[in-house]
């Protein structure tokens, strides 16, 4: 473990170097393959952001959108593992950022990624309450307040990540498996079933370059949908510290993410399409109830069980997502403390089990804080609060992974680390490539944002989406700068631990 003790201050309160160290070794590829796809949350994509490609977008080209979108995301995650190869640390695209580039917008990339998943927690939460509310009444009858159920889940969320990340990596294993099960099944049984005959113009890619009829259908926001349903796969690098074997597992667990959910969300979207017919599937999804477009062939080819354990594991993996969200936000937090750039404390590593426990705590206290102010206001916690939340989160994590692309050109190109691993294709192109399509992938975001948020388009907080966004990228630049010139010491924290990293990567990074 190589860690810049030159800009820590105190005798630290941890393992190391003068610095806590979460559980070494604590999961394999396994857990951190289920950790980023249960991030994901396959069952939600397909159920919450399907519909609205397929009755709204590209319509029956939505397939051939997530082929799309797995293209751009690979071709991204070349460059990106050729990052995490020789940068490891709990704080992900902030370090990569700080070392790979400089610390100005490498704090930059960690406010923006830790209020991303501090924000999204409660809004998965919202989503998760929304759902189980509908499944507890029309199955049982039972009409709580949705503020019941959200207390329950953060609880539940709270108790788990106390513990090491294995614990939480088993219990979204199962759930994944699950949600796994099921999608394939109804696809195989729509597929097998066809009632228009098989079609494999879903799959052209053309086809996601064209509303193919649909009625008001705007490209874009077939393919924002398509883009949409990745966010989290970066996440791969936030456990790099607790894996066995970073150096091997993360770029591994990144490409089989990456592709393993794109070739996913392909088939199981295909599936759906010929399952119902296009003229139908169109109809469904953008009629008044938009799950049917799922709901419909599970009834009618697999039977009623179906759709009764599709509305359970719909619950399960919102659960399992704000789960994952929950451990990548503690993670963050844990990062700025052990830099000593929030509360000292956020960095301590809980003596037994080596999680970030004080982070944990304080990410369930932040979640909890915006609860309760989605109650007062009396915000729909699904309509408003998990809506606006995604359309602010996938902004600032787009914005990141283009800053992550330009760390990978100048750590290999202008800094020239690691001269073996670089290359004029996967350290100079990939990420040219990779960062342009993101960077497209934003400007689909910003031509259909009130397309995406429908009716919370008129909320003040829809509003000021842009401004936070902006706010957060060069107000955390101008406070390095000023940190840079008042107060140097507190500067030189700036992503200042890694592990596993060359002495001389910390030198060259400390320059910067």
């Amino acid at each position: 473990m190589a860690v810049d003790t030159s800009a820590v201050t105190g005798t630290g309160d941890g393992a190391g170097e003068g610095k806590p160290t979460l559980k070494r070794g604590a999961i394999g590829l396994a857990g951190v393959v289920f950790m980023v796809v249960a991030f994901s949350a396959p069952i939600t994509a397909m159920t919450g952001n399907l519909p609205v490609a397929v009755g709204f977008g590209n319509g029956l080209g939505a397939p051939a959108g997530f082929l799309i979108a797995t293209i751009v995301l690979t071709i991204f995650s070349v460059g990106f593992v050729a990052l995490a190869r020789h940068i490891t640390a709990a704080g992900a695209f902030y370090t990569f950022v700080s070392r790979g580039w400089s610390k100005i917008p490498g704090l930059a990339a960690g406010v923006m990624s830790m209020v991303t998943y501090m924000t999204m927690e409660a809004a998965l939460i919202g989503i998760f309450s929304a759902f189980t509310d509908q499944a507890m009444t029309s199955q049982f009858g039972i009409d709580l307040p949705w503020e019941v159920y959200a207390l329950g889940c953060l609880l539940v969320i709270a108790l788990l990540s106390h513990f090491d990340i294995s614990v939480a990596a088993k219990v979204l294993g199962v759930v994944l498996v699950a949600e796994i099960v099921i999608l394939t099944l109804i696809a195989v049984a729509s597929l097998i079933a066809s009632p228009d005959g098989m079609s494999f113009t879903s799959l052209n890619p053309m086809t996601a370059l064209s509303t193919n009829g649909v009625a008001g259908g705007v490209i874009g926001l077939g393919l924002l949908m398509a883009f949409w349903s990745w966010v989290g796969f970066e996440s791969t690098a936030i456990y790099g510290e607790e894996s066995k074997d970073p150096k091997r597992i993360v770029p591994k667990a990144t490409f089989i993410a990456v592709i393993g959910i794109g070739v996913f969300y392909t088939f199981i979207s295909w599936g759906v399409i010929v399952g119902n017919g296009p003229d139908k599937a169109v109809e469904l999804a953008s009629g008044a109830d938009p799950f049917q477009l799922l709901y419909s062939p599970a009834q009618a080819y697999l039977g009623p069980w179906a759709v009764t354990i599709f509305e359970w594991l719909v619950l399960g993996g919102s659960f399992a997502c704000a789960l994952a969200i929950h451990n990548s936000a503690a993670r963050y937090l844990f990062a700025f403390g052990r830099d000593r750039l929030l509360w000292h404390r956020l960095g301590s590593a809980h003596p037994q089990h080596a999680s970030p426990w004080v982070a944990s705590l304080t990410q369930s206290g932040v979640a909890a804080i915006l609860l309760i102010v989605c109650s007062v206001t009396k915000s729909d916690p699904y309509a408003e609060l998990f809506v606006l939340v995604a359309i602010l989160a996938t902004l600032c994590l787009l914005t990141v992974q283009i800053m992550s692309s330009i760390s990978t050109i100048v750590y290999f190109h202008v800094k020239k680390q690691h001269p073996e691993t670089a290359s004029w294709w996967r350290t100079l192109l990939a990420p040219v490539v990779g960062g342009l399509g993101m960077l497209l992938v934003i400007y689909l975001m910003a031509s259909n944002m009130e397309a995406a948020a429908g009716t919370a388009s008129e909320s003040l907080f829809f509003k000021m989406i842009p401004w936070i966004v902006l706010t957060l990228l060069f107000g955390s630049m101008a406070v390095a700068l000023i940190l840079r010139k008042v107060d140097p010491v507190r500067y030189a924290r700036i992503g200042s631990t890694v592990f596993d990293d060359r002495p001389e990567d910390v030198l060259a990074a400390d320059r910067a």
